[in-house]
């Protein structure tokens, strides 16, 4: 529920007496920014990310994998939808729709 605004360097979110706002000066942001950097370059050069390039592959979807496991209920048909394309696309239709 924080709404950031960048060029004010201001933070706020509701709180329980009203808005909660959160001040900061362009020095702090640049020193925010070099701790990051610093962060992340240790990492990149660490084993680490080795480690995460693992775990983030293994929970990966195979795009290889077929999604195609749909299967239609029962009581429906087949439609094609333009009887003169040659890639012969088609709907499934309910044969049980009420008349009202």
């Amino acid at each position: 529920m924080a709404i950031p605004n960048y060029t004010y360097l201001k933070l706020k979110m509701p709180g329980p007496g009203g808005v909660i706002t959160i001040g900061t000066s362009f020095q702090c942001v640049y020193k925010c920014e070099v701790e990051c950097y610093d962060h992340a370059a240790a990492i990149v050069t660490s084993g680490e990310l080795t480690a995460i390039r693992k775990e983030v592959a293994e929970e990966a979807p195979n795009p290889k994998r077929s999604t195609r496991s749909f299967e239609p209920m029962e009581g429906t048909k087949e439609v094609l939808v333009d009887p003169g394309s040659p890639k012969g696309k088609v709907v499934h239709i309910s044969t049980m729709i009420s008349s009202k």
